[in-house]
């Protein structure tokens, strides 16, 4: 047997190093619910011959994004059963993309989901919301506020809680796309009535430990995050920003924002400033958080109505910037941006993307367009700087790509593939 080159034997011990210390992506919009990735990109360039596939498989119907953990990847995905349109949480070998279990969750009625032309730019009916992974298990809330815990390596359900049911819901048009959300031993979500419109759920047993306030949700996921050395889960509901201690509820601080027809892109935390931006006309804000003893204020830094619309496409923040994709239902062609975080002023912009979503890795953009087209991106406020980009995908991509081992995980209405950049 030959021996193996020493420039070899080094890059396979990077390579095996890289793997073995990569972070899972359990949340929509990964470890921190903020698009960013600790990781380091192995490559920032693709082959001649394009980017390595490592698998593709038909994964039909809907905008959920991939949550990767323990070598499996989770999303929803749209099924028609006994005649039925029906939800359903699949879980896929991350390595090979073979479907490892699925479980039939409540059929779906989306109240004026678009049919799936192409003319009209519509992506079709399907699931919104992302699966969260949490240990050994994986929680879903489903269209119709259906929050379910289940065994991650068999699908077997451990507790459900219909949240219309049990605590006065009242959905949203088009139907839930919010994500669940962890932190510690508690679970966020938002669609509750009067009284318990926000509700911290036990996510062992199922059991609401509190609940409180009477907003109207919409169709952003919340982030948790630590604002001026105060842990909180800042929601972004029809009456604007509402943050809440994660243990109790209670309100910390509250902050106006206008709200039609549709919010779906999550608030962005950066030090002491809040970010949010909504489509339909709203435009964009950012806010800076002050804190006075025990008590939060909110000071408008600057507000841009009917421009920097984040449609569902929430951007990411680097060094004072935000990185990500603007406009309104301008499919094929919303642009790439680089906004300055204090101001509100564009650096610098790329059209031709439509309305996909960003992740940062490594001081760089993985950039999904609503085409299928993937983009490597410098993340500088200096210029737009492409490394690589390729199509990768068939169908209408909405959905937030996710980096996990070296590997880029992305799905459309039709299709799932993984990507190796190792």
């Amino acid at each position: 047997m030959k021996p193996v080159p020493s420039m070899l034997r080094a890059a396979l011990a990077a390579s095996v190093s890289l793997l073995a210390a990569h972070a899972d992506w359990p949340n929509y919009r990964g470890p921190n619910h903020d698009g960013i990735s600790s990781e380091k990109l192995p490559s920032k360039t693709f082959p001649a011959s394009g980017p390595r596939e490592v698998w593709k498989t038909p994964n039909p119907g809907g905008f959920a994004s991939l949550t990767v953990a323990d070598g499996r990847a989770f999303t929803l995905v749209g099924r028609t059963l006994e005649g039925a349109p029906t939800e359903v949480l699949v879980a896929l070998d991350a390595a090979s993309g073979r479907e490892l279990w699925a479980l039939n969750l409540t059929p779906a009625k989306y109240d004026g989901g678009g049919g799936a032309g192409t003319e009209d730019n519509k992506g079709g009916d399907g699931p919104r919301s992302t699966p969260t992974v949490d240990g050994a298990f994986v929680y879903v809330l489903d269209a119709r506020l259906n929050l379910m815990c289940v065994e991650a390596a068999t699908g077997k359900k451990v507790w459900s809680k219909d949240i219309l049911a049990e605590h006065a819901g009242r959905n949203i048009t088009w139907q839930n796309a919010a994500s669940p959300v962890i932190d510690g031993d508690l679970l966020f979500v938002a669609g509750g009535g009067e009284g318990q419109a926000l509700l911290g759920i036990d996510k062992k047993t199922g059991k609401v430990v509190w609940k409180a306030e009477s907003d109207r949700m919409t169709h952003a996921t919340p982030v948790v995050a630590n604002l001026l050395g105060v842990r909180q889960v800042i929601f972004f509901t029809q009456n604007g920003l509402v943050a809440v201690t994660p243990n109790e509820g209670r309100v910390l601080w509250r902050q106006e924002f206008t709200y039609k027809t549709s919010t779906a892109a999550s608030p962005i935390v950066a030090g002491d400033i809040v970010y949010c931006s909504a489509g339909y006309g709203v435009g964009a804000g950012a806010y800076r958080i002050a804190k006075k003893g025990d008590a939060f204020e909110s000071t408008e830094l600057w507000r841009q109505p009917g421009k920097l619309q984040n449609h569902w496409s929430t951007p990411v923040h680097l060094d004072g910037h935000l990185y990500g994709i603007f406009g309104f239902k301008e499919y094929g062609k919303a642009p790439l941006q680089c906004i300055e975080l204090a101001t509100g002023a564009v650096k610098w912009s790329e059209p031709g993307f439509g309305p996909g979503n960003v992740t940062l890795v490594d001081g760089h953009l993985i950039v999904l367009g609503d085409a299928g087209q993937l983009a490597i991106v410098e993340a500088t406020p200096t210029a737009y700087r492409e490394k690589a980009k390729a199509d990768i995908l068939a169908g209408k991509c909405w959905t937030t790509p996710t980096f996990t081992g070296g590997r880029i995980y992305a799905r459309s209405t039709s299709e799932a593939v993984c990507i190796d950049l190792n």
